[in-house]
This record gives structure tokens, C-alpha cells and sequence, in this order.
């Protein structure tokens, strides 16, 4: 059985569909990646399936449940975490802070007292290894204000991991990252692969044929091919979504990791 099963959603805003009939499936442990030009539909279709958004028409699907109408913290709560596109971590508290405050949340806890919390062992473990998994471990005690970007994105990963999810909603984790946090944040997720199913909306073309087994293509809403990275790269209706009038563009854009000039 499917562990993310999506048929035919559709949502449109005026006379604009941002997403038009879009049916997806990810099996248990898969990494799916969603691409697509700017503009594409991605971050809406994204939207649709952490609950903040509503769709106009369709179903999604999560271990055989009908989600498409719970609130994001029931998804959550099925095991369903999103990461966003631009941090949403706390910069006055610390790294640790941050992920007890993901682990209190996502135990069904209150967290308007802070200081028990804080002191709360079965709250701290957890949080130091998440931090440790995600290659923070030895940043704990840092201000966030005070850690790089790419340490941003791990801190953000280790709250999306804190409420043990089954699948991670990742809304291009490597944006804003140089290369070398990039290839740090790909043989992260790349560690987290088989534990953890993931849906990656991702720009960054080297993370992403290095991470999918299988790619979706979004173009105006609708999804125009679906297959390993392999059978996409070699797809002419890919190839003309991304070329334009540009052949060099194209070829880099899809080119294999290790490829691009």
C-alpha cells in the first residue's frame, strides 16, 4: 500500500489552476522529488498536502486515511512534517531550545511554561539527539542567531524529525546554501532514506539526482512526467519545460550530478 496517495487535486485561485488534477503515489521510505520552472505550482501543491491550504477538488490520502481535510497538526500527529522554504526556527533561543520547543509541540504539550519544560529531562534527550543526528550536536548551547544559514536548514530538519514522522514534506531544504552545505544536507537526507519517506520540491538539480528514485515534473499546475531520474533526464517533454530558447540552460539544469560545467 501507498504511503501518500494523491488523486486529482485541484486548486484554483480566480481563473488561475495551480494545481490541475494532480495525482501522486510515494511508496514507505521512498524519496520523491517534485521539480518544476519557477512559478510551477510546487510550493501550492506543497501547501495542499501539509493542510495549509484547502483543495478545491480531489483526495489525498495518508496509510489509507482520507487527510485532505485535517488541520496541520492532526497530519502532523499522523506522522506527516514539513520543513518550509524559508527558516522558521526562533533566532533568541538556542539550537537546543529550538528542537525541545519542536518535541514538547509535537507530544501534544503546552509550552506557555517555559521553565519546566526546559528542565525536563524526556523533553532534553530527545531533542540533543536530533541535534546529534543532524550533525549539531556539538552546537547545542549556540545562540541560532549566531549559526550560518546552512546550520539553520539541520536545525530545521531536526524539529520536522522530532515528531517521528513517516514522511518529511521538504520545501527546497538546500535553498540559500553554498555548495558545500548543500552536499552536507544531501548526505543527511541521504542517511535519513529508508527510515523516513520524503516528498523533496527542490531547485538544486545535483541534490536531486542524487537523492530521488523516482521525479514528478510540475508545469503550470500539472504534472507532465513521472519516473527515475534516469528516465527525466533522458524525457523530451522535460527537456522543453526547462529549455526555452536555450539549449545550454537545458542541458545543465538536467544534467547528471558531476555534470554541470
Amino acid at each position: 500500500m501507498s504511503l501518500l496517495k494523491v488523486e486529482a487535486l485541484v486548486k484554483r485561485y480566480g481563473g488561475l489552476m495551480a494545481t490541475d488534477h494532480f495525482s501522486i503515489t510515494i511508496a514507505p521510505g521512498e524519496i520523491h522529488a517534485i521539480i518544476g520552472p519557477n512559478g510551477a505550482g510546487k510550493s501550492t501543491l506543497i501547501g495542499q498536502l501539509s493542510g495549509e491550504l484547502q483543495p478545491d477538488e480531489g483526495r489525498i490520502l495518508f496509510n489509507g486515511r482520507d487527510i485532505t481535510r485535517l488541520t496541520v497538526d492532526q497530519r502532523a500527529r499522523l506522522g506527516l512534517a514539513r520543513s518550509y522554504q524559508i527558516t522558521s526556527v526562533l533566532p533568541e533561543f538556542t539550537a537546543l531550545e529550538n528542537v525541545k520547543l519542536a518535541v514538547n509541540a509535537l507530544r501534544g504539550s503546552r509550552f506557555g511554561c517555559w521553565q519546566p519544560m526546559a528542565a525536563a529531562r524526556a523533553i532534553a534527550a530527545p531533542a540533543q539527539a536530533l541535534l546529534d543526528q543532524v550533525g549539531l550536536g556539538e552546537r547545542a548551547q549556540v545562540a541560532v542567531a549566531d549559526m550560518a544559514h546552512g546550520e539553520h536548514r539541520q536545525l530545521e530538519l531536526a524539529m520536522a524529525l522530532a515528531g517521528r514522522p513517516t514522511l518529511l514534506l521538504l520545501d527546497e531544504p538546500m535553498a540559500g546554501m553554498s555548495q558545500s552545505e548543500s552536499a552536507q544536507m544531501t548526505a543527511q537526507l541521504r542517511a535519513l532514506k529508508g527510515d523516513h519517506a520524503m516528498l523533496l520540491v527542490e531547485h538544486d538539480m545535483d541534490a536531486v539526482f542524487a537523492l530521488a528514485d523516482r521525479i514528478t515534473v510540475l508545469v503550470y499546475g500539472r504534472a507532465i512526467a513521472c519516473g527515475t531520474p534516469a528516465e527525466i533526464r533522458a524525457d523530451a517533454a522535460v527537456r522543453a519545460a526547462y529549455l526555452g530558447d536555450d539549449e545550454t540552460a537545458d542541458e545543465t539544469a538536467l544534467a547528471a550530478p558531476g555534470e554541470q560545467a
